[in-house]
């Protein structure tokens, strides 16, 4: 991509509005070939709404224009747009379960024989070529698509757009569920289609994939273009300033409360190869941090806490006297709570309301038999929304109608509702906008305020450095070094992710 590449597609003084409400206010925004223009803002800012008329589902308002190669278009149906050369992936991939992965790429226009029948042998060969072009040698065209892995079904619905001669790829968080090594698969696949001259719109949460990927940047706030600017003139905070409209200090809301006595304290606690000899304590009022790489044993400490991977060795003590945990309702009865990595699967039951799934760790404390005390529980619903400020238009709104932010606040919602004198934060903000990652993070620092004991695992080790009272770094499935706040430099951090004989700070707290 050069500075002088005509753009495939450009819109100026879009604005889309929606029962009298403006969404999007005369916005310009424009794509060349071979280029990765990142488009960034919370949610709500207008970025779906900017990429359905990209890709054909609305029609901007009276007034704005779409060009594609420098002719005037107006998109009637995502039809018009896939003609276009326009392919969108979405984050919830658009995939037949039931179909192999050469029948989904070829989904809607198969290669045909000249009697009219579907060319089975050229579809195959084709859907082959197109996987091959994508370093996918290894995805089998006969498999099932449900047979298939999150980061493998998304190779396919890429090599979908590109069977329909895509031009411009829409790609809207592409990474968010995928593990690391496949991120890192599919930024090498977004660079090919660059290298081939394809433009490519990214959306993501993920700072670090935008600074790797996008030659440039565009930012939306509230429906209006706060501003487009190249990769090489920006850094983190300047985005994040652009997104929320205030400085990156206030991302991290640390309020220093007082410390008080200990709750929860680990002696030499194993859990198989996963968690080896674990020791530390934490005390009322702290926000203990938990770092490591993936694979160090985050999360399996996590999971032996709160009984789901209960100890082989070692004691856990709470409030000084030893504890018995082997199951999550135990763990839950003598107050410890647990807000797991992925909320979508193991924190919420999306298709319920708020109300339903707020009282979901309490059904045994609220009913009778079968019998649930509605009003109680509607009585705990209304004070959730209250109190962890969940944007809904009221209990009964089902929690997969939410945005990622306000149901990880329905999740918290849940446990605190418990009562519990610990709580433990899996990847608490992960696949939330900054501006939500602020909400959460006051929300961690007033529990804190309240005297909850907060343990918070986090593979950001920006939210790690800045929420933390002490860091304690895993590595190997060991804790190689537990750090006060004063000390945890990001230098000293990542260094002791990094050097599995790394020690440093206290070695029992």
């Amino acid at each position: 991509m050069t500075e002088a590449a005509e753009p495939f597609i450009r819109l100026s003084g879009v604005s889309k509005t929606f029962s009298g409400i403006k969404v999007l206010k005369d916005v310009d925004f424009d794509v060349r070939p071979g280029e990765v223009h990142a488009l960034l803002g919370e949610n709500g800012a207008g970025k779906s709404t900017l990429i359905k008329i990209i890709s054909g589902f609305h029609r901007p308002d009276e007034g704005g224009t779409v060009t594609v190669r420098g002719r005037q278009v107006a998109f009637s149906a995502p039809r018009d747009a896939r003609d276009a050369g326009i392919a969108t992936v979405y984050q919830e991939l658009l995939l037949f379960p039931d179909l192999t992965v050469a029948e989904n790429i070829f989904l809607g226009h198969a290669p045909r024989t000249r009697f009219g029948r579907i060319d089975w042998g050229t579809l195959r060969r084709r859907a082959r070529e197109l996987l091959n072009d994508l370093d996918s040698h290894d995805l089998d065209i006969d498999s099932r698509v449900g047979s298939l892995s999150v980061a493998n079904r998304q190779r396919v619905e890429i090599a979908k757009a590109l069977s329909m001669d895509a031009k411009l790829l829409i790609m809207d968080e592409p990474t968010a569920s995928l593990a690391e090594a496949d991120v890192r698969r599919l930024l090498d696949v977004v660079r090919r289609l660059k290298a081939r001259g394809v433009a490519i719109i990214y959306i993501s949460h993920r700072m670090p994939e935008i600074f790797a990927l996008a030659d440039r940047v565009t930012v939306l706030r509230d429906g209006a273009k706060i501003g487009t600017r190249p990769i090489d003139e920006v850094d983190h905070a300047t985005l994040v300033s652009m997104m929320v409209g205030r400085s990156i200090d206030q991302l991290f809301p640390k309020v220093e409360v007082p410390i008080g006595e200990p709750v929860l304290e680990l002696r030499n606690v194993s859990h198989g190869e996963d968690v080896r000899d674990i020791s530390f304590t934490l005390r009322a009022g702290e926000i203990l941090g938990i770092a490591g790489l993936v694979g160090s044993g985050r999360t399996e400490l996590a999971l032996t806490i709160f009984g789901i991977t209960p100890a082989t060795s070692g004691e856990i003590l709470l409030n000084g006297t030893p504890v018995t945990i082997r199951s999550p309702q135990q763990a839950r009865d003598i107050g410890i709570a647990y807000v797991p990595e992925d909320r979508g699967l193991q924190g919420l039951i999306k298709p319920q309301t708020i109300r339903e799934n707020v009282s979901l760790a309490l059904l045994d404390r609220i009913s009778k038999g079968s019998i649930i005390d509605r009003a109680r529980e509607l009585a705990m619903a209304k004070d959730a929304i209250v109190r962890f400020g969940i944007r809904a238009r009221g209990p009964e709104q089902p929690a997969r109608q939410l945005s990622g932010g306000n149901q990880q606040k329905v999740v918290l919602a849940k446990w605190i509702a418990t009562e519990p004198k610990v709580l433990i934060m899996d990847e608490p903000t992960r696949g939330i906008d900054v501006g939500a990652k602020s909400e959460i993070h006051a929300l961690m620092s007033r529990l804190a305020g309240e005297g909850l004991a907060v343990i918070m695992i986090s593979s950001e080790l920006p939210e790690v450095l800045g929420m933390s009272d002490r860091v304690l770094v895993m590595n190997g499935g060991r804790m190689v070094g537990i750090y006060d706040r004063a000390e945890a430099t990001p230098d000293v951090i990542g260094g002791a992710m990094t050097h599995a004989g790394a020690t440093g700070g206290e070695h029992a707290a």
